[in-house]
């Protein structure tokens, strides 16, 4: 299948997408940034889609995918539980505000810094998964173990933290 032809067939069904956004959002505004947002994905991965399969609930499952991982970031931003005896919710983005630039500056030369002194082998991998890959896909790409693509993610987040802990609150 073409671009083009997939760009038609995708803008075909596009139409589709809008009840189903406004089923999973309840709110039109964000129901339009969520087909937008799944019409964006798919055009930017046609190249994982598979000629023969269907093309609608190809569309539907990326759409059902970014709803949930939309709404676990919200939930996750908005509240945390402190483990005290009446379990409070509290917002912690405020203990995280910098109000001098420079103070944010030195923290973000000094993660870089972090990441730049790990081995290639745990660097390589450990970016692929920030920037968004799977472990499969970063097992593939690399030719290697999945395993092994775990491993040496956990042990760069272990480095990472054993690097930069002076930036740990409480601590």
């Amino acid at each position: 299948m073409t671009s083009l032809e997939f760009t038609n067939q995708v803008q075909k069904i596009s139409y589709s997408l809008k009840p189903v956004a406004m089923n999973l959002t309840r709110d039109a505004d964000d129901a339009k940034d969520l087909v937008q947002e799944t019409l964006l994905k798919a055009l930017l991965n046609k190249d994982k889609f598979k000629a023969g399969t269907n093309l609608k609930a190809w569309l539907y499952t990326i759409m059902r995918n970014t709803f949930i991982n939309n709404y676990n970031k919200i939930t996750k931003r908005n509240s945390n539980i402190d483990s005290t005896e009446y379990f409070q919710y509290f917002n912690t983005d405020e203990n995280y505000i910098t109000h001098n630039g420079a103070t944010s500056d030195f923290v973000v030369t000094d993660i870089n810094q972090a990441i730049a002194s790990l081995s290639a082998d745990y660097r390589t991998p450990f970016m692929m998964y920030y920037i968004g890959y799977k472990y499969l896909e970063i097992a593939e790409k690399l030719q290697i173990p999945i395993g092994t693509v775990k491993n040496r993610i956990h042990i760069a987040r272990k480095e990472l933290k054993d690097a930069l802990k002076v930036y740990a609150p409480g601590v």
